[in-house]
């Protein structure tokens, strides 16, 4: 399998032999993410223009606090707050709130969504880091259903893996049918979902021999495959890798 800059970190991550190689690869872009925004890049207008545009969720405004770069971070939300405030205070004194009948608050239903509801959720929900990541996460399965259908070393690196964690899973075969013909499509259901089946089993054996180890009568007994089941197990499900560390701060 010849190797390009595109598919060098799908197969390292393959390599890796982890419940989830696209959490290993979305674990380094959010990293490469953070990195790159409290880097040089606050410092350029242009890009100061997107992040003003579509902020950070709480998730990433925690973990770009945690990186360490106050004042990089403080710059960014300068900016980022006198464009907020311009959109809401237009927004605000338009009073354009949202309206429910007689009925519909006897009832005790929500009532219907307003602009202002609808502009808020936006501006609260939108992410700069989370964007980023979701295109290049695309792009990277792209290249794995390319590497799937033209390299038999990929292939069989795939169908030794540990397959996919649940997000990922989900959303690699919601995009199966664009990169796969109905052949190609029904073989890999078939293998994934296999893969992801007997994972699922393991981790569990695992996880319930992780609480029998904890018991008194087993302490002479070995760990087997269960000292990291939690991480593991948490991975499988929620798509997320609790055992890897946030950055730490920058001094």
């Amino acid at each position: 399998m010849k190797e390009t800059i595109y598919t060098i970190p799908l197969t390292e991550a393959f390599n890796e032999k982890t419940e989830c190689p696209f959490c290993v690869i979305q674990n380094k872009l959010e990293q490469e993410a953070i990195s790159f925004t409290l880097g040089n890049s606050y410092m350029q207008s242009d890009f100061r223009d997107i992040t003003d545009k579509l902020g950070f969720c709480s998730q990433h405004y925690k973990k770009l606090y945690d990186y360490g770069n106050r004042l990089g971070l403080s710059l960014i939300l300068s900016t980022h707050y006198k464009s907020l405030y311009k959109c809401l205070d237009k927004l605000l004194n338009k009073n354009i709130l949202p309206k429910s009948s007689f009925l519909e608050r006897l009832k005790g239903s929500a009532p219907q969504t307003s602009t202002i509801t609808e502009v808020m959720n936006n501006k609260i929900n939108s992410c700069f880091i989370c964007d980023k990541i979701e295109k290049d996460i695309n792009r990277y399965i792209s290249t794995f259903f390319y590497l799937l259908t033209t390299s038999d070393d990929f292939k069989k690196l795939f169908n030794d893996s540990l397959g996919f964690c649940l997000p990922h899973f989900n959303e690699i075969i919601h995009q199966a049918p664009l990169y796969l013909n109905d052949k190609q499509k029904e073989e890999f259901y078939q293998q994934s979902k296999t893969i992801l089946l007997e994972s699922m089993k393991r981790i569990q054996t695992d996880v319930e021999w992780f609480i029998d180890k904890n018991d008194y009568s087993n302490a002479d007994e070995p760990w087997k495959n269960s000292k990291d089941a939690i991480p593991r197990s948490i991975q499988k499900i929620a798509g997320i890798c609790p055992d890897i560390p946030i950055f730490k701060e920058n001094k």
